[in-house]
């Protein structure tokens, strides 16, 4: 069985690149669902994705991601999520584990930086 993944980047090629080093991973390319900003990322977890996994980004448009968590969050949704954003500054992730992500990590990351993140909140991902 392979990890449902709910992608949330407005970058097309980030979205690729994760896709990518998750595919590698052993994650099924049809158990990735990818969403360009918050608005589709709440939309996607409310209509019942049943996902294992949410990667988000922070600065997206029509909805930052960080609103996005709470949100999530705020609908008693539990899915893992792991902040992606280029926002580093330690502020942000504090603010990112307050509102409800379960991990951060900073842009730009190497595919052994996303692979242990990943490993450590889904246990057996790949």
């Amino acid at each position: 069985m392979s990890a449902k993944v709910l992608i949330v980047d407005d970058s097309a090629v980030m979205r690729k690149v994760i896709i990518g080093i998750l595919t590698r991973m052993g994650v099924e390319s049809d158990s990735i669902s990818q969403a360009e900003d918050g608005v589709q990322a709440v939309k996607a977890v409310s209509d019942g994705g049943n996902f294992d996994l949410i990667l988000m980004d922070w600065n997206m448009p029509n909805m930052l991601g960080i609103d996005a968590v709470k949100t999530i969050r705020g609908n008693g949704d539990k899915t893992p999520i792991l902040m992606c954003t280029t926002e580093g500054e330690k502020q942000n992730v504090v603010t990112a584990i307050q509102a409800g992500a379960n991990n951060y990590l900073v842009k730009p990351f190497n595919e052994k930086d996303l692979r242990e993140k990943l490993e450590q909140m889904v246990p057996g991902l790949c």
